[in-house]
């Protein structure tokens, strides 16, 4: 069965009031930045795991450097989710913004693949998200770090 059963209807108002268009990361934009995060866990002395997603958080591109840990491959997925489902927030701001409210700190972490620790970023260009960058292996500083910079290679 084809698209031809669908029905069209003429419109009187244009599709533009009802749409957005967003601008998405490449692969090439992807593999660009698991070459700069490779490169600063280098640098660091580091073996980490570095995910790719696009901005619902769907996996682009996934790189396990030899040594990572595997349980970290999960880890680094999730926060490039947790930024992504998040609007583009950092992974290191969602427990400041929870810590003082036990509630709904325990609703907000008991999420499936919420991630509330450094690690996870947006990947912005021209002002826009349109991908995030989750980092796992290092501490939550070392990840923020490289994931930061695979996106700066972005620019």
């Amino acid at each position: 069965m084809g698209l031809d059963h669908f029905i069209t209807l003429p419109r009187k108002e244009p599709m533009s009031d009802f749409v957005r268009s967003r601008n998405h990361l490449t692969l090439d934009g992807a593999r660009t930045a698991l070459a700069a995060a490779a490169e600063k866990s280098a640098e660091l002395g580091l073996a980490v795991n570095v995910a790719i997603a696009d901005t619902g958080g769907h996996l682009i591109a996934f790189e396990r450097h030899d040594g990572a840990t595997p349980m970290s491959a999960q880890v680094a997925q999730d926060k490039a989710y947790s930024v992504a489902i998040n609007g583009g927030a950092p992974t290191h701001l969602f427990f400041d913004a929870v810590k003082d409210d036990p509630a709904v700190r325990e609703q907000i972490f008991n999420q499936h693949r919420l991630i509330g620790f450094g690690g996870g970023v947006p990947i912005v260009i021209d002002g826009e998200v349109v991908g995030t960058i989750g980092v796992s292996g290092g501490t939550a500083e070392e990840d923020r770090e490289i994931a930061e910079a695979g996106v700066a290679a972005l620019s």
